[in-house]
């Protein structure tokens, strides 16, 4: 059995950082002598706190049995939050994100591969980072064999063919390839803070439930066509 999984990921509150945090974080934008081009270095520097693992959090892991095509997501809440969609069946349920990761590595323990669009850059570093800062072990290593397709088979790499032709996002390669985007339903990996932020936590969930269907989708065209 295969796994397809996709994480969403939000950031901390820059005033949250330590003073000598902040000054690593804008050390770059703070050398910007034009102060229009300054100010968006500092926001751009601030949004891009969601991608580290030091500075944000696990809101969200989708998760898609390739067997059964039976689909779950985990979303962050301390509040105790299930149900099932009468549409899709994809069930969703909540945790704290040290349950959620515990819970995640339990699930991939016995997997044969799984199955990520960018994942080896994003997703299994991130979520193997967040562990360790939560005192939790990894069950397995998904990350140090690239070019073999056991364990892991990242999409990103496939389709670009380990970084030989140009990377586009996961939306583009839906557009191309007549794949339902996740962002042609209005909500986009940019909007998940702010949504995080809005108290709308279920949004994020149903969101990452479409990147998980789409990135399955789009595996099943690599494999059928492009898996020589």
């Amino acid at each position: 059995m295969m796994l397809v999984f996709d994480i969403e990921t939000v950031g901390v509150d820059f005033d949250t950082l330590s003073e000598s945090q902040q000054e690593f974080i804008l050390r770059y934008a703070e050398k910007e002598t034009d102060e229009e081009l300054k100010a968006k270095k500092i926001d751009e520097a601030i949004r891009y706190l969601s991608l580290y693992p030091l500075t944000a959090k696990v809101v969200a892991i989708g998760m898609l049995n390739t067997e059964t095509e039976n689909s779950m997501v985990m979303f962050e809440s301390n509040e105790k939050k299930e149900w099932e969609s009468e549409e899709s069946g994809i069930k969703y349920c909540s945790y704290p994100e040290g349950e959620m990761l515990e819970n995640f590595w339990r699930y991939v323990s016995n997997v044969e591969s799984v199955i990520t669009f960018n994942g080896r850059n994003f997703d299994i570093p991130f979520v193997m980072m967040r562990s360790a800062m939560l005192q939790i072990k990894p069950t397995r290593d998904f990350i140090s064999k690239r070019y073999n397709n056991k364990s892991h088979i990242d999409l990103l790499d496939k389709f670009t063919y380990y970084g030989l032709t140009k990377k586009f996002n996961l939306d583009f390669y839906c557009n191309a390839f007549g794949i339902d985007s996740p962002k042609s339903h209005g909500v986009s990996g940019m909007d998940v803070k702010e949504l995080y932020k809005a108290g709308k936590i279920e949004e994020i969930a149903t969101y990452c439930a479409r990147d998980v269907k789409a990135t399955y989708r789009l595996y099943k065209i690599w494999d059928e066509y492009l898996n020589l």
